[in-house]
């Protein structure tokens, strides 16, 4: 289902440096590193972590397989390529993330689809992480059917934060990163997102 993280690998040649193994170092941190000097086994490793939400992110946003697909491997391309720019320390997962929603919408756009996320919920978990919010808990609560017509009837802004928290299980520092926002407006516009969906889900009629 997801792409095959070796395929990127072999779209460019680009010069290999030696590098010591990364079985002693398979920390993140230590992985990052490696790929930076040149390890491209380091960067698959990375890939193989983070590919299944990079996918889940961009086929929220495109609402289709194939499209998805083609972003994530486009997302793999440019951070091989811009990892050199990726700052010690930081995590890996939001900043491959935040590329593949970039391309995702760069993939919608040129398909001419209107703004909105495509939202499957029933295969998707949803979880509330940290301590929840009363609107936080009516998500827990809600018929997926239900909760999938709510969420729609956000807008996109409201739908991807609320997406990256609790359908991707982002953190509020992930999100902020993958979104390109500041953490405190993560926390702000996530209340009052999460407020407009707990609005909806109680005009929705019952199931």
């Amino acid at each position: 289902m997801y792409p095959r993280v070796a395929t990127v690998l072999a779209i460019r040649e680009a010069p290999t440096r030696h590098v010591s193994s990364v079985s002693a170092v398979p920390s993140e941190q230590g992985l990052i590193a490696a790929a930076q000097a040149g390890d491209r086994d380091a960067f698959a490793q990375l890939l193989a972590r983070h590919q299944a939400v990079a996918f889940r992110a961009a086929y929220l946003v495109t609402g289709s397989s194939a499209d998805a697909e083609d972003a994530v491997q486009e997302a793999f391309l440019k951070s091989w390529l811009a990892l050199q720019r990726f700052r010690s320390g930081s995590p890996f997962r939001p900043w491959l993330v935040q590329i593949a929603i970039n391309e995702a919408r760069n993939r919608r756009r040129a398909s001419g689809r209107r703004a909105g996320l495509e939202l499957r919920l029933s295969a998707t978990p949803v979880t509330i992480t940290s301590s929840p919010s009363a609107e936080a808990e009516a998500l827990l609560g809600a018929e997926r059917a239900q909760l999938a017509s709510a969420l729609a009837g956000l807008d996109e802004r409201d739908q991807l934060v609320i997406s990256a928290r609790y359908l991707l299980g982002l953190s509020e520092a992930e999100t902020a990163t993958a979104l390109k926002l500041r953490r405190g407006t993560v926390k702000s516009r996530t209340a009052r997102a999460l407020g407009r969906l707990q609005a909806r889900l109680q005009e929705e009629p019952s199931p």
